[in-house]
């Protein structure tokens, strides 16, 4: 190897070590970063010879840089519910507007995940990047197209109700009660007949309404009472007159509940709404009366009929109060009636080669050709992590590591300036030979 070959071998060992000296002070500089996966740079051999191992080849070093992308970081708690973070493998995917679908739009990926909604609604990380996901219909289904990912936007949840579908009754029916003498269906709506027990239950429309429902008994024979239920709103608001449903009760010596209308399943019951001047479709409601053979809902002992309890699902219009996410990535909306819904879906984006994306500013990563195409998939399926939410990730730079790679890269360094001043000291000899 020549002097000059000594050279540049120095000359390349600055360089090299002056890239190692960055990927770690790059490292130093964002111990404190969200979701940073720390690079460092890893060196190889340059070599020129001319074929012959005996002789001494000119040569020299060269630093390329090994990113740690696939590195998983400590897992910290936060104070807010929309703060994320990823345990497992797997990419937050995100855009750089709101507006996924525009061509401005990019989409890139990241594990930085200190989202906050903006003044818009949208949900935006630290770095101005926006969360992306897929928006579930009102049965909290995926939609079909896996690549139609939105921005996930919390202004857009205003309110909710639920419909009922299910009443239960827990009353008590009086054994005692003298049996009336002729009954015909419609006679208590009509009002021929008295009831000898009734009470008025509220039920929730499918607009978050409050709608009364009338509940009458009234023994007919030994254990048997036949009921009515009434539409008990404004007339106008059905199509037919009351009552809207009839049936009949049947008990055991007991006590307990033997058949219902005949058989031992529970009624389904239509409010026949108009929808021409109530605003509403036809509902229908699950009457429990309970299980035939038990004493868990309507009985018949010899004590005053009550209603010991009724209960009704759904629920009445509610406020958006909050959201949360699952470990699987639903964004859950929270309501002020405590009814919650899932609305958003958000993806993984796992790929081939994680190590191979390109970095970018904000700690974000794009797809690039080694790290392949992206797979958009449910969290904590096909390999890929899962979510915690009030959480974020931390960074992988351990300090005392960095710390000594200053160390060994200012030695390197100055080892490889001392070539360059020692292969110069020798030229200079050389050139006083001609004198």
């Amino acid at each position: 190897m020549s002097l000059y070959g000594a050279l540049f071998t120095g000359i390349s060992g600055l360089n090299a070590m002056s890239a190692a000296l960055s990927a770690t002070s790059n490292n130093i500089a964002n111990v404190n970063t969200i979701g940073y996966k720390a690079d460092s740079a890893i060196f190889s051999t340059l070599l020129t010879t001319n074929g012959d191992p005996k002789q001494f080849a000119s040569g020299g070093v060269t630093a390329n840089k090994l990113q740690g992308v696939d590195q998983q970081g400590l897992i910290q708690n936060a104070s807010s519910s929309t703060d994320l973070a990823i345990s497992g493998d797997g990419f937050f995917t995100i855009a750089t507007t709101p507006t996924a679908s525009s061509t401005a739009s990019q989409t890139l990926y990241t594990r930085s995940g200190a989202f906050e909604p903006d003044n818009n609604g949208y949900l935006k990380n630290t770095s101005g990047f926006y969360l992306l996901g897929w928006q579930l219909d009102n049965q909290g289904n995926l939609p079909t197209n896996r690549a139609a990912l939105v921005p996930i936007n919390l202004n857009a949840l205003t309110g909710t109700a639920q419909p009922t579908t299910t009443m239960n009754l827990h009353a008590n029916l009086a054994s005692s009660d003298t049996p009336v003498a002729t009954y015909n269906p419609g006679d208590m709506a009509a009002g021929t007949v008295t009831p000898g027990f009734s009470r008025t239950i509220q039920v929730n429309d499918t607009q978050g309404g409050a709608q009364q429902l009338e509940v009458d008994f009234v023994k007919t024979a030994a254990n048997q009472w036949n009921y009515e239920i009434q539409y008990a709103g404004p007339a106008g608001n059905v199509t037919s007159g009351n009552p809207i449903a009839q049936g009949v009760l049947t008990f055991n010596p007991d006590g307990s509940l033997f058949q219902i209308n005949g058989g031992l399943t529970s009624p389904t019951i239509t409010i026949p709404f108009n929808t021409a001047t109530s605003g509403l479709n036809p509902q229908n409601i699950t009457i429990n009366f309970g299980s035939p053979g038990q004493i868990t809902g309507v009985t018949q002992f010899n004590s005053p009929s009550t209603l010991i309890s009724s209960g009704v699902d759904g629920a009445l219009f509610g406020g958006l109060t909050g959201v949360q996410v699952n470990d699987v990535g639903q964004v859950i909306a929270v309501f002020d009636n405590g009814v919650t819904r899932a609305v958003y879906q958000l993806p993984l984006a796992t790929f081939q080669n994680p190590n191979g994306l390109t970095a970018v500013n904000g700690n974000a990563y794009q797809q690039s050709n080694d790290s392949g195409v992206p797979s958009l998939v449910v969290a904590k399926t096909a390999g890929s992590g899962a979510i915690a939410a009030s959480a974020l990730e931390a960074s992988t730079v351990d300090l005392a590591t960095e710390f000594t790679n200053l160390i060994t890269t200012q030695r390197a360094y100055s080892a490889s300036a001392r070539i360059i001043t020692t292969a110069d000291d020798m030229l200079q000899e050389l050139e006083q030979i001609k004198r």
